[in-house]
């Protein structure tokens, strides 16, 4: 692997693209059915929060993936030299409704790209800011970090993930079998060989097991707290990926509410490592 030229890569910055997509009640009545919730979507309802990450998908053909599955890097994103690449987070603003069977639009531009080195070798951090716009409002603001590392060398020590908190306010329970990640890397159309193939995921990437998507978990951290409070409103939502999910094992999500309007909400792997973490902010009292 060869230096990182920080300089060529920081020329991506304010870097931008626009998608437009049709809001469709398809991909919504199909993740309401992997998530198992009983409700169905028609045109005019309101799109629930986060699952306009099922649209505005770029489309790449199969000539232009990797080898890792993802689209090749260099138009949009900078060609960053590192092999593995990571949703690490999101900070989302809820403005307005999306609203299913309207035509949107999502602008995005690259905000900052900075480059660290510690032990684990080279790091690169790229912020994409995204605005999903419908009807010439903003609906949904998001600022997205990807964060891409270098293979870790097989005498690398195993970091030890921090543990997740020992109580809860209400949770769920998920078994994340190859139906469950199949389904939503079909949704979102996702190519990423971590989430399906098993030899690529050991013997070249060198995880324990197929990896659970990091947007999947984010969505079922809301989706556990919709199921706790159907009716509430949220203004705002923050998450970081800390530890990967694996398909051979079984992880909690969880809820805890806090002072201020805010709901704390985590992810539990089942050996009890936080493996993600995030706050809802409500915009009234809880329903």
């Amino acid at each position: 692997m060869g230096k990182i030229n920080i300089d060529h890569l920081q020329s991506w910055q304010g870097q931008s693209e626009t998608r437009d997509d049709l809001i469709a009640t398809f991909p919504a009545n199909a993740l309401a059915a992997t998530l198992d919730r009983d409700e169905s979507y028609e045109t005019g309802d309101p799109l629930p929060l986060l699952w306009h990450w099922l649209h505005f998908l770029p489309i790449h053909k199969l000539s232009d993936c990797g080898y890792d599955g993802h689209a090749k890097l260099g138009t949009f994103l900078p060609p960053v030299p590192l092999p593995r690449r990571m949703w690490a987070g999101s900070r989302l603003n809820f403005h307005a409704p999306i609203k299913i069977g309207a035509n949107a639009r999502r602008h995005s531009s690259v905000r900052s790209v900075t480059h660290k080195s510690g032990r684990s070798g080279d790091l690169v951090f790229v912020t994409v800011v995204h605005e999903v716009i419908e009807d010439r409002s903003i609906c949904v603001s998001e600022v997205q970090d990807i964060v891409y590392r270098a293979l870790p060398s097989p005498d690398a020590p195993i970091p030890t993930p921090k543990q997740a908190p020992q109580f809860s306010d209400f949770s769920r329970t998920i078994h994340p079998d190859p139906i469950l990640l199949f389904r939503y890397s079909a949704l979102t159309f996702n190519g990423h060989r971590i989430h399906y193939d098993h030899p690529f995921c050991t013997s070249t990437e060198g995880y324990d097991g197929i990896v659970v998507h990091g947007p999947l978990l984010a969505t079922l951290m809301m989706d556990l707290l919709r199921r706790q409070y159907p009716d509430t409103d949220v203004a705002q939502f923050e998450f970081r990926a800390l530890a990967p999910v694996f398909d051979n094992q079984c992880f909690t999500v969880h809820g805890k509410l806090v002072k201020d309007h805010k709901i704390e909400l985590w992810i539990a792997r089942q050996d009890g490592a936080l493996a993600m973490q995030g706050t809802a902010t409500i915009k009234s009292d809880f329903q």
